[in-house]
């Protein structure tokens, strides 16, 4: 068997690395029109960061796993053709800011009909909105060459950081197909890949449509949660209570488990915010739009979350941040991964700088060129600085912000960035990672969301 995936990026080339380790008897091919990607992925320095990733890569790479920008070639070759291309929100046109951008999609599904000239199993990757296997399906029908393909929806359900252990032990693999004869034959065919080292009962097959659904839904659950606990987190602060305690309590019900119950700036990555976008628009565009209304707030309340910190800390700092130097300690939308799609970071960052705050940068793991990117500013900017370490982004700071849950924080030595800082010195500490108490036996004023705001020192 020979499989193909079309897109080399967070979720094409991991699953593949997977498949082809787990599967030795299978060929793998990751194609990519983007020639610095795949140079990168035959390289020592892979173009995405995950704990473990580059062993997986290593151990099959140049045997059963190859990475090229030979795309027709490797779907002429393939039997099963994984597409896993970018399927961004819209920025423009109708359903502009909640629609997915298919376009990808559909010029893979133009390529697939151009060059396939024996039946493909072409499979569903990317998260793209309900029923759009019906147009890949209708594009693929119009081929002048008369092949009948079968299409089937496999939704990834990777977490970033921990994507290696997720592929090796998944929860589930969820495939769904056409409940013809033909399209249920593509689903074993499938079911037999990942059957190499996920037991059968974790596969779950259903028809298509609910698969594609079930992306959708999967994400905005999540998201859900993490915006229902920050929007408590709030109440704790005038109320006195504890978020930490509170999640606590309700987490121990069964019918609701702990699980995604951290407050914290607000959600980020790839595929939360736009999944949920991309539901709301779904129910607008079938009309539910009071359905579209609730998904909606889950969005509103992140986005509110990230404000409300960058305002918390323009209004500790006596109401004014103009030139003053502010640490940022990370800016990956989470720890190990250097992925910084909607980042919270990115939001709290962008405030400051409208309030003309110095920022000293430091993530262990993104590069300079891509927090520029995200900020929109030259590398050269005087408003910002890379830091090399999180001791240098503190020293001299008037605050030292935690953003992203980088293990290496726990370790700093804060008794001596303490004498670094200006005095009240302030940690405002977005994930709630550092001991507290600690930090307050040495002098800092700590701000933590959803803690009760005790009287801290002011020396």
């Amino acid at each position: 068997m020979r499989i193909c995936c079309i897109g080399a990026g967070y979720v094409g080339g991991p699953t593949m690395a997977m498949i082809a380790a787990k599967c030795p008897h299978i060929r793998v091919d990751v194609v990519d029109l983007n020639a610095d990607r795949i140079a990168a992925w035959n390289s020592d320095h892979l173009p995405i960061y995950e704990p473990g990733l580059d062993e997986l890569v290593v151990q099959a790479r140049g045997k059963n796993l190859f990475f090229s920008t030979a795309v027709k070639e490797s779907i002429h070759a393939a039997d099963i053709i994984f597409v896993s291309v970018n399927t961004p929100t819209k920025t423009f046109g109708v359903g502009a800011h909640k629609a997915a951008d298919l376009r990808f999609v559909e010029s893979v599904a133009r390529t697939i009909a151009e060059v396939a000239d024996s039946p493909k199993i072409i499979v569903e990757k990317s998260t793209i909105p309900v029923r759009t296997a019906e147009a890949i399906k209708t594009i693929l029908s119009c081929s002048e060459k008369g092949v009948r393909h079968q299409v089937l929806s496999n939704p990834e359900f990777l977490a970033e950081g921990t994507a290696v252990a997720d592929l090796s032990n998944p929860d589930r693999i969820l495939i769904g197909g056409e409940q013809t004869e033909e399209g249920l034959a593509a689903v074993e065919k499938l079911v037999s890949v990942y059957a190499n080292w996920v037991p059968k009962e974790r596969i779950l097959t259903t028809n298509l449509w609910s698969s594609e659904l079930s992306k959708l839904v999967a994400n905005a659950f999540l998201a859900q949660r993490i915006s229902s606990i920050n929007s408590i987190s709030a109440l704790c602060e005038k109320t006195g209570a504890d978020v930490d305690e509170v999640a606590r309590a309700i987490g121990t019900d069964s019918r609701i488990g702990p699980k995604f119950l951290k407050a914290s700036v607000g959600f980020g990555g790839s595929c939360f915010q736009k999944d949920v976008l991309n539901l709301v628009y779904l129910c607008g565009h079938f009309g539910l739009a009071e359905v579209g209304a609730y998904w909606d707030q889950v969005i509103k309340m992140n986005d509110w979350q990230k404000h409300r910190f960058a305002e918390r800390v323009l209004r500790t700092l006596f109401n004014t941040v103009t030139g003053k130097r502010i640490a940022i300690l990370g800016f990956a939308f989470k720890k190990d991964t250097n992925d910084t799609r909607e980042s919270a970071a990115i939001y709290v960052c962008r405030d400051l700088l409208e309030e003309r705050a110095q920022l000293s940068i430091y993530d262990p793991k993104v590069t300079t060129s891509q927090i520029c990117k995200d900020l929109g500013i030259a590398a050269d900017d005087s408003t910002v600085e890379f830091a090399p370490s999180a001791m240098h982004a503190a020293k001299g700071a008037y605050a030292l912000l935690v953003l992203t849950e980088w293990d290496e924080f726990r370790q700093l030595d804060f008794e001596a960035i303490y004498q670094t800082m200006p005095k009240p010195a302030w940690i405002f500490d977005g994930r709630s990672l550092l001991d507290h108490k600690k930090l307050r036996s040495i002098g800092f004023n700590v701000y933590s969301i959803g803690k009760p705001l005790l009287e801290d020192h002011v020396s």
